[in-house]
């Protein structure tokens, strides 16, 4: 296993092992700067709208991001569902 692998196995783990929403919440938060979470949270709101069937472009200009982020959830998408 390599050492990346590693370690985001163990960040998983810690992650898992919260026992409700507000204990990850401040998980996250000392993981996290400010700016990295609400990263993570507009890449979550772009997986949500992409399965919503909402045109890239569209997400990008109404999130703020630019359309290869968008792309990029896209791919996620598309190879998560051959799973």
């Amino acid at each position: 296993m390599t050492a990346t692998i590693k370690y985001i196995s163990h960040l998983v783990n810690h992650l898992l092992a919260q026992k409700n929403s507000e204990q990850m919440e401040v998980t996250l938060r000392g993981l996290l700067t400010e700016s990295e979470l609400l990263d993570v949270a507009k890449r979550l709101q772009i997986l949500e709208m992409l399965e919503q069937r909402v045109p890239q472009r569209q997400i990008a200009e109404k999130l703020g991001v630019g359309i290869a982020t968008v792309t990029r959830g896209s791919h996620h998408l598309k190879k998560s569902h051959k799973l």
